[in-house]
C-alpha cells in the first residue's frame, strides 16, 4: 500500500510541472497531505522515527489550508525532488 500512495503522488507531483488549473494544484495538496499522514503513520507504526518526521514535515508543507507561498519556480523543484525521494525511496530498503 505504502509503495502505491508513493507512486500516485509521484505522479501527481510530477504532473504539476504542467500548466494545469488552479484547481488540480489544490487537489494535489489535498492528496498530499492525505498520503504523507498515512506515510507517516505507517513509518511510525514500524519505529523508524526520522522517516515518519520526513513525511510529517511533507505533510505540512503540502497541506492547503495554510499556504506557502513559494512562487512557482520553487515549488516546481519541491514537486521534483519530492517525486524523485518518494520514488527512490521505494527501492531503498530501512535498517
Amino acid at each position: 500500500m505504502n509503495n502505491a500512495i508513493k507512486i500516485i503522488l509521484a505522479v501527481l507531483f510530477f504532473l504539476c510541472l504542467a500548466d494545469m488549473p488552479y484547481g488540480f494544484y489544490q487537489f494535489v495538496r489535498f492528496v498530499g497531505l492525505v498520503g504523507f499522514v498515512i506515510l507517516a503513520y505507517q513509518a511510525n507504526l514500524q519505529d523508524r522515527q526520522i522517516e515518519s518526521l520526513i513525511y510529517g514535515v511533507l505533510a505540512l508543507l503540502f497541506q492547503p489550508f495554510f499556504k506557502l507561498a513559494l512562487g512557482r519556480e520553487i515549488w516546481n523543484i519541491v514537486d521534483v525532488v519530492v517525486g524523485v525521494g518518494l520514488i527512490l525511496s521505494m527501492f531503498i530498503k530501512p535498517k
